[in-house]
């Protein structure tokens, strides 16, 4: 057979998940609610996005491409260089940086006597220490995260008390407006292509062929379903003493063949930015049968997902660049959303915030467990005989009890039996052996029989039975019963709710299910009850 690493995983998962499962069926003696199974079980789940940004690198690599990390903060003169006359529209576009002047701040008498009203009387030593911590930290030598542990030991005070008499004594902190500087984010990965390659071209053997995978930034009017203000861009560049176009379509096919895209369109992009030479900016359209017929603008299959260019002599002559460059740059997201078919980059990028939470149906499993459990291997012992009497007797009409365990417990004698009073029943109801199920995201209490087989076979079943949560419990009423030296009886009739069979869901997954219109139905007729007799 041929080794496949999707099928290998798949089969890794699956036996994780068989093993979990019987982990859960079986408590343990010892600790039957340990946390260790949850915890540590299986794999994570990758984010859609990094998913995309993994592939990508790795298509890149198999090109022969060598990865590079680009500047993220550039001198907007970089941006006024590449694009003449059209730089003041693209800087629109850039986010700006800013910093926090440093305050001068003098110690005036009024202050002196605000901060000994605070921290006590000072001294003519702490006060010159003060202004002295004051004056490095105008001067930089005290950086701003480390001025109220400085504030605290030259006056002899707690970090406490140092950050109040900062807040209180000295206003000019609260004033402090952040001014421009000339850096900004990244708005295109060219910016950062052109500071690399002007270290680089002149030095490495040709073909270069460098990529890069890393966040831009753009000021746009607002995010929308098309639009963020930051994205991913994939982009890479090849450098020779003949570049042309074709090298261009031979890259992007290479690279876009690896996801699945089996045709390919190159058209001339009207944009024609200033840093490529007239004509050579090109569009790729890419053919992929999964969006094909979809409820998308792309219905046809054929969506833009690349675009491409030499850059111009005249820019790259303002870097002493003397070799052409072929430059190609893909959205990471656009990609991503056909990979992963969705229509909204915020529910992409953020689903926390944008209601693409998806909760897995093996993760509702796992937030399940047992709720109540004896404490000791008597209880536990009886849980056990609790299913195994009731799994061999349930058809006996009634009304009828049969002993389940007998034995001492907390030096007392103490027998357990399972019984039914009404007259032509049985010992249990007909839903004593549901077993809870998940299923595309709801919680289900089924028998395991053909009606049900689908949701077994493509659920996640937990292992757990109705007859299971109430056998734990009746162990742990059990010991109860023996402490206090009382009898007692327990019973579950119709069940309505998973605690009706000593189960519990972990609340934030309820409210989950709940949001996302999934269910919880459990109802069925259970009709078991125990007697606990106790004996000194």
């Amino acid at each position: 057979m041929k080794f496949d690493a999707k099928n290998y995983r798949e089969l890794v998962e699956r036996d994780f998940e068989k093993a979990w499962l019987e982990s859960r069926k079986v408590l343990s003696e010892r600790d039957p609610n340990s946390q260790y199974p949850r915890l540590f079980y299986g794999f994570g789940k990758e984010h859609p996005l990094f998913s995309t940004i993994q592939k990508l690198r790795e298509a890149y690599l198999r090109l022969g491409f060598v990865e590079v990390v680009n500047p993220l903060i550039v001198e907007d003169v970089h941006v006024k260089k590449q694009f003449g006359k059209e730089a003041l529209a693209v800087l629109d576009r850039c986010f700006y940086l800013a910093s926090l002047p440093k305050p001068n701040i003098g110690i005036s008498t009024e202050k002196i006597e605000t901060i000994e009203s605070i921290a006590g009387k000072m001294d003519e030593e702490k006060i010159e220490k003060l202004r002295e911590i004051l004056h490095m930290y105008k001067k930089g030598r005290i950086d701003g995260d480390d001025l109220s542990y400085e504030v605290a030991r030259a006056i002899g005070v707690d970090d406490t008390t140092a950050i109040r008499i900062i807040d209180e004594v000295f206003p000019e902190f609260k004033t402090l407006v952040p001014e421009p500087l000339t850096l900004t984010l990244r708005s295109h990965m060219t910016a950062g292509w052109f500071l690399t390659l002007s270290k680089l071209a002149d030095k490495l053997p040709l073909p270069i062929k460098l990529f890069s995978v890393d966040r831009c930034f753009r000021k746009e009017q607002g995010e929308d379903p098309t639009r963020l203000y930051t994205y991913f861009s994939a982009s890479c560049v090849v450098v020779d003493e003949d570049v042309s176009v074709d090298d261009g379509k031979a890259v992007a096919e290479g690279l876009l063949r690896q996801f699945g895209f089996k045709k390919f369109q190159f058209r001339k992009d009207e944009k024609r930015s200033k840093y490529y030479i007239p004509g050579t900016q090109t569009e790729v359209f890419a053919y992929h049968p999964a969006i094909e017929g979809s409820s998308t603008k792309y219905s046809d299959g054929w969506i833009e997902i690349a675009t491409f260019g030499i850059y111009s002599p005249t820019a790259l002559s303002q870097y002493d660049i003397e070799y052409p460059v072929m430059n190609l740059g893909l959205g990471v997201e656009r990609l991503s959303m056909i990979l992963h078919s969705c229509s909204d980059v915020r529910k992409l990028v953020y689903p926390q915030f944008y209601g693409g939470i998806k909760v897995e149906d093996v993760d509702i499993a796992r937030a399940m467990r047992i709720d109540e459990v004896p404490k000791s291997a008597a209880g536990m012992e009886i849980a056990r005989s609790v299913i195994r009497v009731a799994e061999e007797k349930a058809n006996e009409r009634s009304p009828c009890s049969f002993k389940v365990w007998e034995g001492e417990m907390y030096g007392r004698s103490v027998s357990v039996e399972i019984f039914e009073r009404e007259e032509n029943t049985k010992l249990c109801g007909p839903a004593y052996a549901n077993e809870i199920v998940v299923y595309s995201g709801s919680i289900y209490g089924l028998p395991r029989n053909d009606r049900w087989e689908e949701y077994f076979r493509e659920g996640v079943p937990t292992g757990i039975r109705y007859i299971d949560g109430f056998a734990y419990r009746a162990g742990s009423f059990a010991e109860n019963c023996a402490a206090r030296g009382v009898n007692g009886e327990i019973r579950v009739r119709m069940v309505e709710s998973l605690s009706d069979v000593n189960v519990r869901l972990q609340e934030n997954v309820r409210r989950y299910i709940s949001s996302s219109n999934g269910k919880i139905d459990v109802r069925g007729p259970m009709f078991v009850a125990i007697r606990v007799k106790v004996a000194d």
